[in-house]
């Protein structure tokens, strides 16, 4: 006949053993309810704490294009109202213009004109010379410097780069912070290329004694100052157009990080109301293997002896 028999000392380990793992499993639901995390370490469950990475890098690479979508959207609106502000300059001189195109003026009353042309022209040579909000030329391009200078006969020339800087806006899509000078400045009349601050500038000059017939040279202007107020109108569409794709881009991107977000709650966030029942049932196990160790510890053979 086969006895078994079970030292006290093994009982005693086994059961030391046991209550240490319930212990060591409430510590670890106390954990997860303090951090509201259900993978401690990477081991706990890999494949899980894998995906948590990869939507850790999303959630990281988002937060830069929203910060590159901010900067271009400032950038924009900055262009924008630089534009508005040239439209208005170009209507201010269209109706300057139209005065001097009429016959009855002196010449003394459109040299007061060239003058307020000539001034203005200055305001535009200013305007185009704009900083984005990082303090760089607004209309410029990549340029580290102004995007208009002044040559020696006080012609504004563009000295920018060819094209204005691109921000990424994620999952491969970008956005062009501005518009260069010349995109909305230059246009051609009658053929001819040209730009309003040379229209400006010229016709100023012109209405100042530069030309023969000053009143044919201001009605010769009016049909460019019309064109450069379309080339500006223009500008002012590709920059909504752009302000647009901002928002629509900020919206699908926002709409992503909330369902990484949901998918990081799904896989690593703790489930509260079970992990609570878990960690209860777990502490009245734990209790109830102590008492019962307790007792069991001190009964002794002599006890039914006697």
């Amino acid at each position: 006949m086969t006895v078994i028999a079970t030292s006290t000392s093994a009982y005693f380990d086994r059961s030391v053993q046991d209550m240490a793992s319930l212990r060591a499993r409430a510590e670890s639901l106390q954990k997860q309810l303090g951090s509201g995390q259900k993978l401690a370490r990477s081991s706990d469950n890999p494949l899980a704490a894998s995906r948590l990475r990869t939507l850790a890098r999303a959630d990281s690479l988002a937060t830069i294009d929203t910060a590159n979508a901010g900067h271009a959207a400032g950038d924009l609106k900055l262009a924008d109202a630089a534009l508005s502000s040239f439209a208005e300059y170009i209507i201010r001189a269209q109706e300057l213009t139209t005065q001097a195109a009429s016959g009855v003026l002196s010449p003394g009353q459109r040299a007061g004109i060239g003058t307020e042309l000539l001034a203005i022209h200055g305001n535009l040579v200013a305007l185009a010379n704009s900083r984005d909000g990082a303090g760089h030329a607004l209309f410029g391009g990549e340029t580290a410097g102004q995007a208009y200078a002044l040559d020696g006969a006080g012609n504004a020339i563009y000295t920018g780069t060819a094209a204005a800087g691109e921000l990424a806006l994620g999952d491969g899509q970008s956005v062009k912070r501005s518009l260069t000078g010349p995109e909305f400045l230059n246009f051609a009349a009658s053929g001819s290329p040209t730009d309003l601050m040379a229209v400006v500038k010229s016709l100023g000059d012109a209405l100042q004694g530069a030309a023969a017939d000053p009143a044919q040279a201001a009605r010769d202007a009016l049909g460019s100052l019309g064109e450069a107020l379309d080339a500006v109108t223009t500008g002012q569409t590709q920059i909504g157009a752009r302000l647009a794709w901002i928002d629509l881009t900020t919206e699908r991107r926002t709409m992503r990080s909330e369902m990484n977000a949901g998918e990081e709650a799904e896989i690593g966030g703790t489930d509260m109301a079970g992990t609570i029942a878990e960690l209860q049932q777990v502490m009245l196990v734990l209790e109830a293997s102590q008492a019962s160790f307790a007792k069991l510890a001190n009964l002794s053979l002599f006890d039914l002896l006697r």
